[in-house]
């Protein structure tokens, strides 16, 4: 990935904006008073520009009830998008245009967004996939203060979507990913459709590194695990068929960011300089509180847990079935359950309890009985598989064991959070 540059060498980039568009105040007696940038990111779009720019100028011209502009961030296009733009920019008054050398969604709207002096940010694609009746639910939340950041969601309940089977495949894996290993709260991380307070986005702006289509997840990622609190709003959306994204790329893109993303949450590095909005008391006065270490902890510990939980398993059973022909079937489960259990505890120890204070000793101690539980309880399963099927092969072996594995998995995750990496509670008075 390139090296991303400093904010403020970012800024540098940026040609002077367009000026608010003031509000029509006869026809909207109650229009607020925050101002709003719009980004329309755009990479050799010189066709699909025009409409979707003289579209949206004149949604937010007829109804749109705060002062607003419309930058179109052009990153690097190589056919006439540049003199498109700056000609729709001449011709419709509040649009303005921002060109970058460099390719890539995430580095445009890190530029644009970071150097803007609007109290609201917003972006949407240029192909208008989304509907623009979802805009002013995006933005409300915002300008009100009830909420830091707000997204379009094709996932929460009442959005309307048409796109093909295997793109709707697509994004609720990833998505689900996305919750199974992070344990959050939103439901689709890639609408291009997100709009953030200008004041809590630059301090996460400073922590993102991406400069493609992992940028939306990153970002959101880093808000959750920093305490901002996300709106979605379910839209309206239609795939459009001349999509440029390489799908199996940004999809081996995004896992490797994923796993970049867990290791910076688990060294401390994902926090930002930002101020949450605090936490409702607990209603009672003698509630038992978990220590602060941020929100959906018990969703991380779970996600966090089940992936780690899956490639062990499946560690564990490739193992098993490549020293199956050498050894017994006791012998070939003790030695592959053993080496995934050590690395097992470790991953665990660094990723899914990371705010607990337990040694590193008494960790692998109290997995080491798990284990003893674990070989018994697998090897049981594996020889009386064996007793009632003396001809089963070694493939079918590993099916069993593989499903003792998981019900040992559950039971491993109860002990290790409540025994071997519990954490001091207190009582608020």
């Amino acid at each position: 990935m390139t090296p991303t540059p400093h904010l403020t060498e970012l800024a540098a980039h940026v040609e002077r904006p367009a000026p608010f568009q003031p509000v029509e105040r006869s026809l909207l007696p109650h229009a607020g008073t925050a101002t709003v940038d719009i980004v329309v990111p755009v990479y050799n779009e010189e066709r699909a520009l025009p409409g979707c720019l003289r579209t949206l100028h004149a949604r937010l011209c007829q109804d749109f009830p705060f002062p607003w502009r419309i930058t179109v961030a052009d990153n690097a296009s190589t056919d006439e998008t540049l003199a498109t733009a700056r000609r729709l920019a001449d011709e419709l008054p509040g649009v303005g245009v921002v060109h970058l050398d460099r390719k890539g969604r995430g580095l445009a709207l890190r530029t644009v967004w970071g150097a803007s002096d609007a109290d609201i940010v917003a972006y949407m694609d240029v192909d208008l996939s989304t509907g623009l009746d979802g805009l002013l639910p995006l933005i409300a939340p915002l300008a009100s203060g009830h909420s830091d950041i707000a997204i379009g969601s094709r996932l929460a309940p009442g959005a309307r979507t048409v796109r093909g089977p295997r793109r709707e495949f697509i994004s609720r894996c990833y998505n689900g990913i996305i919750r199974l290993t992070h344990g959050v709260r939103f439901t689709d991380a890639q609408c291009g459709f997100k709009a953030a307070r200008t004041e809590v986005l630059r301090p996460l702006l400073k922590v993102t590194r991406d400069d493609a289509w992992f940028f939306d997840t990153e970002m959101l990622l880093l808000a959750e695990h920093n305490g901002l609190r996300i709106h979605e709003v379910p839209v309206d959306w239609v795939e459009d068929v001349d999509t440029r994204v390489d799908v199996a790329r940004t999809a081996k893109e995004d896992l490797r960011g994923l796993w970049r993303m867990a290791r910076l949450k688990a060294s401390g590095d994902a926090r930002a300089e930002v101020r949450p909005r605090p936490e409702p008391a607990a209603e009672h006065p003698d509630a038992v509180l978990a220590p602060s270490t941020g929100r959906g902890v018990l969703s991380w510990e779970v996600g966090c847990f089940l992936a780690i939980g899956v490639v062990s398993t499946a560690g564990q059973a490739l193992l098993y079935w490549l020293m199956r022909g050498w050894w017994s079937p006791a012998v070939a489960n003790l030695i592959s359950l053993f080496g995934l259990t050590v690395l097992n505890t470790e991953a665990n120890r660094r990723l899914t309890f990371r705010h607990s204070t337990t040694a590193p000793a008494r960790a692998h101690l109290g997995a080491g009985g798990l284990f003893v539980l674990g070989y018994l309880v697998t090897s049981a399963a594996v020889l009386w598989f064996k007793w009632l099927d003396p001809g089963a092969s070694p493939a079918a072996e590993t099916a069993v064991l593989a499903t003792a594995s998981a019900a040992v998995t559950c039971v491993r995750f109860a002990v290790l959070r409540l025994a071997v990496f519990a954490a001091p509670r207190s009582r608020t008075r």
